[in-house]
C-alpha cells in the first residue's frame, strides 16, 4: 500500500534520507535505517537504490530487511497502541487487556488494522513496571491500565478518524 506520490518523490526521499543519515561507510542496514527513519517505513523503491548504492542485488537487500522484525514495508498507520507484557505488567493483567485490544481491532495478534489507521503491538517493557499494567497510545505511556481505560483511550483514536 504505497502512498499516492510519482515515483520520483519517493525516490528524492530515499535519496535525501541515505545522504543525510549516514555517517561513515555505508552498509545495507544503515542505509535500511535511514529510509526507516525519515520516511516511517521501507517502500519497495528504497529496496532497488540500497541495492544500487551497495553494489548488490535486490535479494540481498531485501534479505537483511526482511530479517529484522522492526522494519516496516507499508506506510505508517496514524496511530500506534502498545501494550507491555514483561513480568510485571503479565501479572499485573496485560494479557487480559491485550486480548480486549485484539477483539477491539479485530486483529488476530499484533500488526495494523485493516483500515491501517492503528497499529498494534506487544512490547516487552516500556520501562514503567510501577504502573503495571503499562500501555502506550502514539508514544505517551498510559498506566494503571484496565479494561475500561483501554477500549476509551481506542474509542478517543476512532474519533480523530477522517
Amino acid at each position: 500500500m504505497e502512498p499516492t506520490t510519482n515515483n520520483s518523490d519517493i525516490e528524492t526521499q530515499i535519496n535525501n534520507a541515505i545522504q543525510n543519515n549516514l555517517s561513515g561507510r555505508m552498509t545495507i542496514l544503515a542505509a535500511l535505517l535511514a529510509v526507516q527513519d525519515d520516511i516511517g517505513y521501507i517502500p519497495q523503491k528504497a529496496l532497488e537504490i540500497v541495492a544500487v548504492l551497495n553494489s548488490t542485488t535486490v535479494n540481498d537487500v531485501w534479505g537483511v530487511a526482511s530479517f529484522y522484525p522492526n522494519f516496516r514495508f507499508d506506510p505508517p498507520t496514524e496511530h500506534t497502541i502498545e501494550i507491555c507484557w514483561g513480568p510485571s505488567c503479565h501479572i499485573t493483567g496485560a494479557q487480559d487487556i491485550i486480548t480486549t485490544c485484539l477483539n477491539e481491532l479485530q486483529l488476530d495478534t499484533e500488526g495494523d488494522t485493516t483500515d491501517g489507521f492503528i497499529n498494534f503491538k506487544f512490547n516487552t517493557c516500556l520501562a514503567a513496571c510501577a504502573q503495571s499494567p503499562v500501555g502506550s497510545v502514539d508514544h505517551k505511556i498510559v498506566g494503571r491500565l484496565n479494561n475500561e481505560k483501554i477500549l476509551n483511550l481506542i474509542n478517543q483514536l476512532k474519533k480523530t478518524k477522517k
